[in-house]
């Protein structure tokens, strides 16, 4: 026998084993409660994660340093009301399953990611209207479907403690395989506690029980005592209500009889059965460490497929440009050796999706490695579904709101959607500035940012950052001088990306500065700023302005220059002065995702971290949404124009 299977075959016992008590010391730390756990030889998150039968990320919340790996014999704090929690009984999903919230989601967007409606989510969780936060958990209603379309058809599961890869699969009566196929991002680091995945099935009204383990089921007759009940008759044995109302379908349970008989089914332990699981549970296991092979492509079929002729607002000539970039992408991947085959299409216009259809009926479009292109939601959706029908990846380059991407894990979003922008420009600022004195600057003009502003300050008041408010106003800096600090960096938010609010606060703050030159005051703002440079280059370099962006264009950088003499080379035109640059958008685009599918084939997504090229404008930096899901685009940048009469933009993507 060898190691594997022992090590394997212990794990398994023990996940049959209820053991509701943790022998670990406790410490309190700032009146919070921890396990203190000492690591073994060895052991990685992924075990100590089972042990405790919590996330890894809860581990890595209170045990930040654990990112960096762990070491024999370092001590980690474990929560121990999320660890106790953990151990109550699996919950029943055969109705409705669990949802842990996690950073950026809305329920707009888990209603998308689950077939169901906003209004169903209110139903189960009426709070949530008053706004959901990250670390709280959702009831969400399992999908019914009335026309059963086998590739389309799933429930969800909430993976519970003791769970694994292997029972879960018997509970579902389907192969560790199966559930594999239907959660692509599956792996030992996403398969945890409270993490969703996505279970095909065939019947919606089916009903499942969990695999009840190595255990084989003999029955007893039960007469019933006086004063017993059927729940108190099911926890003597220790079964389930329904697993004896099952074996008695002809007894009434409204009113339960002394001295008449109940058939109880009583489980065994077989030690052969648990033989038979452990090897299977080690193959089960090795299926979420393994990685798609990704082999190199001798030629790569590339297809892009555009709304060319759609004028609807000079749309026909942001995608002309962006074409015109791609293919300056396409000349660098064949100068650097790759063989590839570009195809070129005009698939109509939004309104009218039969050019695209017919399209995708060719020869050609089959046998594509990437397809990169769709504007509208309707071309978005017929190019998805094609994509899940061929298994071929699928890059949204424009749209940010479309949701496709929940459902779908060949797609890759490039423009970020609002809520997951605001969120990393929201950690990018509370980790950078933690020491600085934060000043929000109120206001009720237009293009406000509540929602971002919220999230800033939730995030500040999680880490104890203090910070405080002050009204925009004509004596904006009578009222902000009291606030500033002559030892700290003092940061300013206006709560409006307008032109004119920030008009405003350079009134104030040039003022001030006359004043008062020795404070140290900046200001920290929004995308939309970089299109005022015109306005405001001087001010925005004498008070060290920041912005955040998934896109900026640095002018005086060699990639810049590089691009725009070769652009004004080859199509003899200067560029648009659009916000995002379409060229070099279709550039970027081109290079990042032709310079993946050269270097790693077509399973490329199994190595996005080793994807590093120079893009000129878009920070790129892909996460799977979910276990079945594509990736969206996280990449950010922080510019600042320093005092110095710099700008330099920083890349904050990872």
């Amino acid at each position: 026998m060898n190691r594997l299977y022992i090590i394997t075959l212990f794990t398994l016992l023990s996940l049959w084993t209820v053991a509701q008590s943790l022998p670990y010391p406790k410490v309190n730390i700032d009146g919070q409660e921890f396990y203190r756990y000492e690591v073994k030889p060895g052991e990685g998150l992924f075990s100590i994660a089972r042990t405790f039968a919590i996330p890894i990320d809860q581990i890595l919340k209170y045990n930040p340093s654990a990112k960096d790996g762990l070491m024999n014999g370092q001590e980690l704090n474990i929560p121990v009301i999320i660890a106790d929690a953990k151990q109550k009984p699996v919950l029943d999903q055969n109705s409705v399953f669990y949802h842990n919230i996690e950073r950026g989601e809305t329920v707009y967007s888990l209603a998308a990611m689950y077939n169901t409606t906003e209004e169903e989510i209110y139903r189960l969780n009426p709070s949530a209207r008053d706004g959901i936060s990250e670390g709280s958990v959702l009831i969400v209603p399992q999908r019914k479907v009335i026309s059963p379309v086998k590739e389309e058809n799933y429930r969800y599961h909430t993976i519970s403690p003791k769970e694994t890869l292997y029972s879960v699969s018997r509970t579902y009566s389907l192969t560790p395989e199966n559930i594999i196929a239907a959660n692509p991002g599956l792996s030992v680091q996403t398969f945890q506690i409270g993490k969703t995945i996505r279970i095909p099935f065939f019947e919606s009204n089916e009903t499942f029980s969990s695999y009840a383990g190595p255990v084989v089921i003999e029955k007893t007759q039960h007469k019933v005592k006086s004063g017993e009940t059927l729940y108190s008759i099911a926890q003597s044995y220790g079964v389930t209500v329904e697993e004896i109302e099952k074996q008695n379908p002809n007894v009434s349970f409204s009113e339960l009889r002394t001295n008449s008989t109940l058939t109880i089914p009583i489980k065994k332990y077989d030690r052969e059965l648990a033989r038979q699981d452990a090897v299977n549970e080690s193959r089960a296991n090795l299926l979420l460490s393994d990685r798609k092979s990704s082999e190199k492509l001798n030629v790569m079929q590339v297809g892009l497929l555009m709304p060319f002729l759609e004028k609807n607002n000079g749309q026909d000539l942001r995608i002309q440009e962006y074409y015109e970039g791609f293919l300056l992408a396409v000349e660098k991947l064949k100068k650097q050796g790759a063989n590839l085959e570009l195809y070129v299409f005009d698939i109509g216009t939004e309104s009218n999706t039969k050019k695209l259809e017919s399209l995708l009926n060719t020869l050609e479009m089959q046998n594509l490695d990437l397809i990169v292109g769709g504007v509208s939601d309707s071309q978005i959706k017929i190019l998805s579904d094609f994509s899940k029908s061929r298994n071929i990846k699928y890059v949204i380059p424009f749209s940010s709101k479309n949701t496709e991407v929940l459902n779908n894990g060949n797609i890759f979003q490039v423009n970020t959607p609002q809520s997951n922008l605001y969120n990393k420009a929201s950690q990018v600022f509370v980790n950078k500035f933690n020491r600085a004195n934060v000043i929000f600057l109120n206001t009720n003009a237009d293009n406000k940012k509540d929602d971002l502003i919220s999230i800033m300050q939730n995030d500040l008041k999680n880490q104890s950052i203090p910070y405080r408010s002050v009204a925009i106003s004509e004596n904006l800096g009578e009222s902000l001088t009291p606030l500033l600090s002559d030892s700290k960096e003092n940061i300013l938010i206006p709560a409006s990306g307008d032109i004119s609010v920030l008009g405003r606060v350079f009134v104030s703050l040039n003022a001030l500065k006359e004043i008062r030159p020795e404070l140290n005051v900046q200001l920290f703002g929004y995308p939309e700023w970089q299109t005022y440079e015109d306005n405001y280059l001087k001010d925005y370099h004498n008070h060290g302005t920041y912005f955040y962006s998934s896109f900026y264009v640095d002018n005086n950088a060699s990639e810049t220059e590089d691009f725009i003499h070769n652009f004004n080379k080859w199509y003899k035109k200067e560029l648009q002065n659009t916000y995002p640059q379409y060229a070099m958008l279709g550039y970027d685009t081109g290079l990042y995702f032709l310079t993946a599918l050269h270097r790693n084939g077509r399973n490329f997504e199994t190595k996005l971290n080793n994807i590093n090229v120079n893009t000129i404008q878009f920070a790129f930096n892909f996460d799977r949404v979910n276990n079945w899901g594509g990736f969206i685009n996280t990449g950010l940048y922080l510019v600042n124009y320093d005092t110095d009469s710099r700008i330099i933009k920083s890349n904050y993507s990872r």
